[in-house]
């Protein structure tokens, strides 16, 4: 039985040493998130274990679960044969559905940074990480033009979780358009995440003059940037 891939998203980028690609879970309803949770609590399942778990029939439960497989949200091995009749198989959850369950970084994020109560460090903190990424991303953009780096820069993003696009517009200059916030939980208490997040995109662009013009934090629909060649 195979599966497709899940959905990525692709930010457009020009560079060809390197493939930096965001692999999303795509979307499901809540029934089927309901048989994704029955799975995994169980580690592995068949399918009269999910139908029993849920309160449904084994119909259904092989309907969402045959689905389930074909998105590569869940994967199937089949048992040993035992007799005649049907082939029975054992479900468990693929690594691509692991968004799909609640994850709590951003609250551990802002319960450690809480702990240091020191400003000064937080910041130094947020500063160490905007110059790893400035490192990182100066070895993809070394040589490159401005509009080059653009894009390289709209596939760092993406490919970080903020689903960026970037475009040109009939002036010459570029918007960086980012319509999720992989940090959002932090942002929301630390404003130096923004800060480091504005201070990166500058520095990979030296010759360009950087504008936020929406901010998600603000409550915008999206983070934005503004790039001016200088």
């Amino acid at each position: 039985m195979t599966s497709p891939s899940a959905p990525t998203w692709h930010a457009g980028a020009v560079d060809d040493d390197t493939e930096h690609v965001t692999r999303v879970a795509p979307p499901v309803s809540e029934a089927r998130r309901d048989v994704l949770y029955a799975v995994r609590r169980r580690g592995e399942a068949k399918v009269d274990d999910v139908a029993e778990a849920l309160g449904i029939t084994i119909t259904g439960a092989r309907a969402h679960l045959t689905a389930l497989v074909e998105h590569g949200l869940v994967s199937a091995h089949q048992e040993p044969a035992t007799g005649r009749g049907r082939p029975r198989y054992l479900y468990r959850v693929t690594p691509a559905a692991d968004d799909l369950f609640p994850k709590a970084y951003g609250e551990l994020t802002n319960e450690l940074l809480g702990f240091l109560d020191n400003p000064v460090v937080e910041e130094l903190l947020f500063d160490r990480r905007r110059d790893e990424r400035i490192a990182r991303a100066a070895e993809r953009m070394e040589g490159r033009p401005l509009d080059e780096r653009v894009a390289i820069l709209a596939d760092i993003l993406d490919a970080d979780g903020y689903m960026a696009t970037w475009e040109r517009l009939d002036d010459g200059s570029f918007v960086i358009a980012e319509r999720n916030c992989a940090i959002a939980a932090v942002a929301a208490e630390h404003p130096g995440a923004c800060r480091s997040e504005i201070d990166f995109i500058r520095a990979v662009l030296p010759d360009g003059h950087v504008e936020r013009t929406s901010h998600m934090v603000a409550g915008d629909l999206r983070c934005a940037y503004s790039v001016r060649a200088r």
